[in-house]
């Protein structure tokens, strides 16, 4: 049962076909409703229990499947039996991040006001502006979340701080904004002790693990382009001879190296690759693994060197362009800094990568015609 803001069981008879007077004297049109045939605000009911649908769902999304529709209804949420006492959280209408904060909040009543992100979550969306202030004053006029709740404090996640104006919530609304911690599991020990953050809650982690997870979305955005490399590959591997395989091989040796090092290696090996900008990272990385697959696929098919730097070239190409993607994920770096380096490196990174396919034309033509 949901509660109006004074304690008194709201009842859906309370709301026949508008406003009504309750008992304790008022408007009645803050009960639980499921449908808006009425002036009552929705509320819809959750829990922190997860069931298998979600479980696939949030793996699937990690692969790239739905991840563009994987979102949640915004609006006010009831997460097992609040009270008018109990805690106000907002978040993202991402239903990974709509996932993770209530399965966290196991066994603590609250309210979840979901924000219309467009399916962004929280840092990305405060970003682009979806997880900001107007949002948030529109969902709390929308829900009439004043009717359910007795105090004015809103806990909001830290990763949102670059979208939302708490003096300004203040200002048009009453309520009062809260900067909770960084990482969801940190939100029960928060509520816990009065509402404060400990210095580990302000701080976020890029853990191994935390990388690892990023990696599959990577490979999925990028192999598209990995199949589109190694069909020209297969063209340049021409004439079909006794030693196409040999072309083939070796040269796809590379493509398949620059993936792996582009989209899985980079992740992993972040912290630990020199200099800042990503670029940089990327070329190291990039430098380091498409020679060193290059000097295997000499050394044990046989394959003629340079074809092996024709397709090198834009695979290492490649590897600086899948680093330089991965900034979104991070927390290495800033829009800003992500902007000047892709401003800084595209014209450089498009020079190496013609030079090796006008390389690897002059090749195909010279095997073709000699």
């Amino acid at each position: 049962m949901r509660s109006c803001s004074d304690g008194t069981p709201p009842k859906e008879s309370d709301c026949p076909s508008g406003p009504t007077t309750a008992p304790h004297g008022g408007t009645a049109d803050c009960c639980f409703r499921r449908n808006e045939t009425s002036s009552c605000s929705v509320v819809r009911s959750t829990s922190s229990r997860l069931q298998w649908r979600d479980i696939v769902g949030g793996w699937g999304v990690r692969w790239g499947v739905h991840r563009m529709h994987y979102r949640v209804d915004p609006g006010l949420y009831a997460l097992g039996e609040p009270t008018p006492d109990s805690p106000v959280l907002v978040t993202a209408n991402y239903k990974l991040t709509f996932d993770v904060v209530r399965r966290e909040l196991d066994g603590i009543p609250a309210w979840l006001l979901v924000l219309d992100t467009q399916g962004v979550n929280v840092w990305c969306a405060a970003g682009k502006g979806t997880f900001g202030t107007a949002e948030l004053v529109h969902r709390l006029a929308e829900t009439q979340l004043d009717r359910y709740v007795r105090h004015r404090m809103l806990v909001l996640p830290q990763l949102g701080a670059t979208g939302v104006r708490g003096q300004e919530i203040l200002a048009r609304t009453g309520w009062r904004v809260v900067w909770g911690p960084v990482l969801a599991r940190d939100i029960p020990t928060f509520l816990a002790n009065g509402w404060k953050k400990t210095e580990s809650m302000r701080v976020i982690s890029f853990r191994l693990y935390e990388r690892a997870i990023l990696a599959p979305i990577e490979i999925v955005h990028a192999f598209k382009w990995f199949v589109a490399f190694v069909l020209a590959i297969a063209v340049v591997a021409m004439p079909l001879d006794n030693a196409y395989s040999s072309r083939f091989l070796g040269m796809g040796l590379l493509a398949t190296t620059s993936f792996v090092a582009g989209t899985m290696v980079f992740p992993l090996l972040l912290p630990f690759l020199p200099f800042r900008a990503f670029a940089l990272k990327g070329l190291t990385l990039g430098l380091a693994a498409v020679p060193s697959a290059g000097v295997l696929a000499v050394a044990t098919l046989g394959t003629p060197v340079p074809l092996l730097v024709a397709v090198g070239m834009p695979g290492i190409a490649g590897v600086v362009w899948l680093a330089m993607n991965f900034t979104g994920c991070t927390t290495f770096t800033s829009q800003t800094g992500a902007a000047l380096e892709l401003k800084l490196a595209w014209k450089p990174l498009l020079a190496v990568a013609g030079a090796g396919l006008v390389l690897a034309v002059i090749l195909l033509a010279a095997s073709l015609f000699a």
